[in-house]
């Protein structure tokens, strides 16, 4: 049960970054606050465990430094929201329970039994490096690959342009976690 819920909720908070928007977002280099639609695939794969698997919609606000996320099941049921803010973190289930620390890696590490990269996502689903990490860029200067924290962040474009936002991203850890994102909308978050 953990381990499915360690995939819910990396689903939610990893989900991140892909197709163009209707209206145009800034250069990637540009982008403070932003608001996204995604699609998910996410696989963890425990020791001593089988592995699981979970899909689902995304949707992301980011703003000034504070993150509300929505996790979707395909068909569109709430499983799980993430309220972050620099002071408290909010985690509520479709089941009704909330969960709250002043810290969003000791909340989902409480919550799931995983310590994991709540704090840099926002920075890696725009390929930026938080500190002392790895980047790969490609011909147009724009982050194809991302090392940093033991996580392996790959970037896909739909666009040519180098200021592209990424339009699939795939995050991982080791051979435990892996997570796909399909970003369907960029939006500048009002």
């Amino acid at each position: 049960m953990k381990a499915l819920f360690t995939t819910l909720i990396i689903g939610s908070l990893l989900a991140g970054c892909t197709s163009l928007p209707p209206s145009p977002m800034p250069s990637r280099d540009k982008v403070g606050d932003f608001a996204l639609e995604a699609r998910f695939a996410l696989r963890v794969s425990l020791p001593e465990q089988p592995p699981q698997s979970s899909g689902g919609r995304l949707s992301w606000t980011h703003k000034n430094g504070d993150n509300h996320v929505l996790l979707s099941s395909p068909l569109g049921y709430g499983m799980a929201e993430i309220d972050t803010t620099p002071v408290l973190s909010r985690l509520r289930t479709g089941d009704g329970k909330t969960h709250e620390s002043s810290d969003p890696e000791t909340l989902i590490e409480e919550v799931t039994g995983q310590r994991l990269p709540i704090t840099p996502l926002p920075a890696w689903l725009l390929g930026r490096a938080n500190h002392s990490a790895q980047i790969e860029r490609d011909e147009r200067l724009r982050p194809t690959r991302l090392h940093e924290d033991g996580w392996q962040i790959d970037y896909t474009y739909d666009d040519e342009t180098p200021g592209a936002l990424p339009a699939r991203l795939t995050l991982r850890r080791d051979q435990e976690i892996e997570l796909r994102l399909r970003i369907e909308e960029w939006k500048e978050s009002p």
